[in-house]
């Protein structure tokens, strides 16, 4: 059974606080605490174990939101946008991508707060009476592998940003910008201590938790990026590529038999996760430690869907979802990413291709042309996606509308299914209960087969990605899945992480990390092509942190803005 470390959102003066809270004196005097909870419950025994779990609340604002994946899928080579909703500013790169962004504010304040979190417990974690030395040495490990994990998200995101190592208890001015040596330098310190004393297993025993296993797959995630950075060492390839063969060789993970099974929501707590973001049936419990910051449940079930619900034969139901359209895969990703699809079973279980009836009767068609009526029974298919351009003649032999690739268009598209939740307790419900995968085995293989290959291990890098590949084949196609040493570069592990991990909250960061976000838009994305630049590599800084920042002799905020915005 899985076991949710999700508490109730609760405010306790130091961990609650924002770092850096309000635009003036006036403001800083104002602010409030929210609970009545006080500043010392923390050093109770039980308030510490609740501090420790409240740490990891904040993953919640970023994995399974609207907002993270919006500053994780937006402005790729494989995602468009949908006919609905906003912030499309992250996919153009146009002026709607600003510092006044509210979805910029949010996620920078919501992972200080997991940061400042982190901070209170390491720091007072020694005089906390009624918890064992051994439970505190556990805990702050923990701490310390988040507070890492947030300081990796904050730079990946914005790059040189505020480094703090100590409670923050009232709301400060002081700032500066740590160089991307001084931050790296603390995140792989950080997870290199969390290894040390973490619980030397894959999955805890208290599922949800961060173990040895999370902290070593999350340190080569680290020494990847590091390793295309201007603070990279000649190590670091070969440091990335010893933790996930650790991770791979010397704990319970397996790939599971089918690719399909890593997505089953009756199978969340399965072999392959190495790492999940939990959420839950109480919704109360789903939303961030910032009360009111996110709507709470994992709400990525809403994002890929087409408009199934207006076309004949159907109306929105549950097993559906509900559809807000708001990325559809480019075709990049549906043409040369999933091109094989005799072999690779991947693309038939990435995305949705046929519905059923659940609103019988006659209609009349509404995007195929090939047929003027259509009558469903219950059950029957209403809508096929083939994948290729189905001629008219044998279009119109079918009795529902088959939606070929010249029909796609903004509301009308395959829809990526890995994330969608029958569990909701209606069709208008939004909070979803599935936990987030941020790390599953198969990305570690492909952290692996890219480390081998840039440090020149090709064989090794084949061997790695043959794992996930085979693993991807239909049955009797596995062996004409895999790849030799020929055919082992980087453009083959740029498409197989798009292959693998598409939806996943990965691929802006994997182009950021390859040094190729502009090109790859340049090439892949012309709704980004005309206007995507070199700076856009790094976000904004939200304008109310330069804003609530001191200012030097000049008037000016000492947190400057990144260059471009």
């Amino acid at each position: 059974m899985k076991v949710n470390h999700i508490i109730k959102p609760l405010r306790i003066l130091g961990l609650a606080a924002l770092l850096l809270s309000g635009q003036s004196c006036k403001d800083l005097l104002e602010e409030k605490v929210i609970s009545g909870i006080g500043n010392d419950y923390m050093n109770t025994s039980k308030g510490f174990e609740d501090a420790v779990r409240a740490a990891y609340s904040s993953l919640r604002y970023y994995y399974g939101t609207q907002q993270g994946l919006t500053m994780s899928e937006y402005g790729t080579d494989i995602y468009a946008t949908g006919a609905d909703g906003g912030y499309k500013g992250f996919h153009f790169y146009d002026g709607q991508l600003n510092p006044t962004v509210d979805y910029l504010a949010n996620t920078w304040d919501e992972l200080y707060k997991g940061v400042n979190t982190c901070n209170a417990v390491i720091e007072r974690a020694p005089k906390v009476a009624g918890v064992t030395d051994a439970v505190k040495k556990l805990r702050v490990a923990e701490a310390k592998f988040l507070r890492a994990t947030y300081y990796f998200l904050l730079q990946q995101q914005w790059g040189a940003i505020d480094l703090r190592l100590t409670e923050t208890l009232v709301p400060t001015k002081d700032t500066k910008r740590a160089t991307e040596a001084e931050i790296y330098n603390q995140i792989i310190k950080d997870l290199n201590e969390a290894i040390a004393d973490l619980e030397n297993k894959g999955q805890s025993s208290d599922y949800g938790r961060a173990t040895k296993a999370t902290a070593e797959a999350m340190l080569a995630k680290v020494y990847l990026a590091k390793a295309y950075s201007t603070s990279k060492a000649a190590d670091d390839f070969t440091k990335a590529a010893a933790l996930c063969n650790n991770v791979i060789k010397n704990y319970n993970f397996k790939l599971q038999d089918d690719f399909a099974q890593v997505f089953d929501e009756n199978n969340q707590v399965n072999s392959e996760i190495v790492f999940a973001v939990q959420y839950t049936t109480d919704q109360l419990a789903n939303t961030t430690n910032n009360t009111g910051a996110a709507n709470g449940g994992n709400n990525l079930h809403l994002f890929f869907g087409m408009q199934y619900d207006v076309q004949p034969g159907m109306v929105r139901d549950v097993f559906y979802g509900r559809p807000f359209k708001r990325l559809r895969p480019t075709n990049y990703l549906l043409n040369t990413v999933f091109a094989d699809r005799t072999n690779d079973s991947r693309y038939k279980k990435t995305f949705r291709d046929t519905w059923l009836s659940n609103s019988p009767g006659t209609f009349n068609s509404s995007f195929d042309n090939s047929k003027a009526k259509l009558t469903f029974a219950a059950n029957d298919t209403t809508i096929f996606i083939p994948g290729y351009e189905m001629p008219l003649a044998e279009r119109a032999k079918k009795k529902y509308q088959v939606l070929t690739p010249s029909m796609y268009n903004e509301a009308l598209f395959p829809t990526l299914q890995k994330f969608f939740d029958t569990k909701r307790a209606d069709r208008t419900e939004e909070r979803g209960t599935r936990d987030f995968f941020v790390i599953r085995l198969a990305d570690v293989y492909l952290m692996l087969a890219e480390a081998q290959v840039q440090a020149g291990n090709v064989a090794d890098a084949v061997t790695a990605i043959n794992a996930v590949r085979f693993r991807a084949g239909w049955p009797g196609r596995k062996e004409a899945m895999l790849v030799t040493a020929k055919d082992m570069n980087m453009e083959l592990i740029i498409e197989e992480r798009a292959r693998e991990l598409a939806g996943e909250q990965t691929r802006w960061l994997d182009l950021k990390r390859w040094g190729l976000l502009v090109d790859r838009v340049k090439k892949h994305n012309p709704q980004a092509a005309v206007n995507i630049q070199n700076f856009h590599v790094v976000r904004p800084i939200p304008q109310t942190q330069i804003d609530r920042s001191a200012k030097g002799s000049d008037g000016k905020s000492v947190f400057t803005q990144n260059a471009g915005y």
